[in-house]
């Protein structure tokens, strides 16, 4: 069968299902395909998963009967497919969280805030592992703090992911940066991850604290008093943030920028800090001012989120890329990691 039959024969199956008649038999080109029709004992699920079957088949049948295509062409086409499919029942997506690795401050044991530190070694160590655990979940855009540690967490992350695609900062200060910054190639557009940094998603700023050492500053001021300005929830250091200030902001950029994508069905990863991503797991799983002050966020270790419905549902740390059990959590999942593991073989 030539691609472009197939193409029709597929197109077809979509005009039937988005209208929903019943039809015996079609002939397409030299090709007949039987629809389902509404007395079927298929539920509108499974049908669903037909379509997707038939558009995964359709990708693979079209570059065996044309030149091959680079492998993350492929895997961007299927995502894409697999994306609309999914929106044809509800919409579904995935939410990676992750903590920066760990900086040359943390290291020192000095309070870091809103101070602009790299990562150690061990952060960058970090960094990889952390894309190691996430390289067969979909990507599609990615936020970061402005803090050059979360972003280096995103960027070496994205080195491990399968995707092969590479991860752009988008520079929107001005026109003029937006404009210098333009991508003149559609086929290197899709084959790019663009990453949104924001002031939001910094760690809280820990005023007159920046650069002082922990253990010398509860010395000096008394563990008691250095514990209610870390763990409080409204109790801010001197001239600087509370934990409920920075939540404040960061949910604010949530709401407003972030959901929206997984709502559109786009899959998010957001590297950011231990502060503003407490202040964002707070909002997801409705947790109370006391139960986030007891939250503890480790370096470098991914949170996978599944967005479906206007609902999150935490799923954990995926613990590795060969792990099956992370890929078992949606059906959209598993399919996307079979699609890599074809393709990439």
């Amino acid at each position: 069968m030539s691609a472009v039959t197939f193409q029709l024969s597929i197109d077809a199956i979509q005009l039937h299902c988005c209208a929903n008649n019943a039809t015996p038999l079609r002939k397409v080109g030299n090709s007949s395909l039987r629809f389902i029709s509404k007395s079927s004992a298929l539920d509108g699920r499974l049908l669903n998963k037909g379509i997707c079957r038939f558009r995964r088949h359709k990708l693979l049948q079209i570059h065996a009967s044309t030149s091959p295509a680079p492998a993350m062409d492929r895997v961007s086409s299927f995502s894409e497919d697999t994306k609309e499919c999914s929106q044809k029942a509800s919409i579904e997506s995935s939410l990676i969280l992750i903590r920066h690795g760990e900086s040359m401050w943390n290291e020192k044991n000095l309070f870091t805030g809103s101070v602009d530190v790299p990562l150690t070694k061990r952060g960058i160590e970090e960094a990889i592992e952390a894309g190691k655990r996430i390289s067969n979940i979909p990507v599609d855009v990615i936020y970061t703090s402005s803090l050059i540690r979360a972003q280096m967490t995103a960027m070496l992350a994205m080195t491990q992911h399968r995707c092969r695609k590479v991860p752009i900062i988008m520079h929107t200060e001005s026109e003029q940066a937006k404009e210098w910054c333009r991508i003149y190639s559609k086929e290197t557009k899709k084959q790019s991850i663009p990453v949104i940094t924001s002031w939001q998603l910094n760690e809280r700023m820990y005023g007159e604290l920046q650069g002082l050492n922990k253990q010398e500053t509860a010395e000096r001021y008394g563990k008691e008093q250095v514990h209610d300005w870390r763990r409080s929830f409204d109790i801010p250091p001197p001239h600087g943030e509370s934990l409920e200030m920075c939540s404040q902001r960061a949910v604010a950029y949530f709401r407003e920028h972030i959901e929206p994508q997984l709502h559109s069905g786009k899959n998010v990863m957001v590297a950011a800090h231990g502060n503003s991503l407490r202040s964002i797991i707070m909002y997801l799983d409705k947790l109370t001012s006391q139960e986030v002050i007891n939250l503890e966020l480790s370096t470098g270790i991914p949170l996978l989120y599944i967005y479906r419905d206007g609902n999150f549902m935490k799923r954990g740390s995926p613990v590795g890329p060969t792990e099956a059990g992370v890929y078992a959590y949606t059906r959209r999942l598993a399919l996307y990691k079979q699609n890599l593991d074809e393709m990439l073989q």
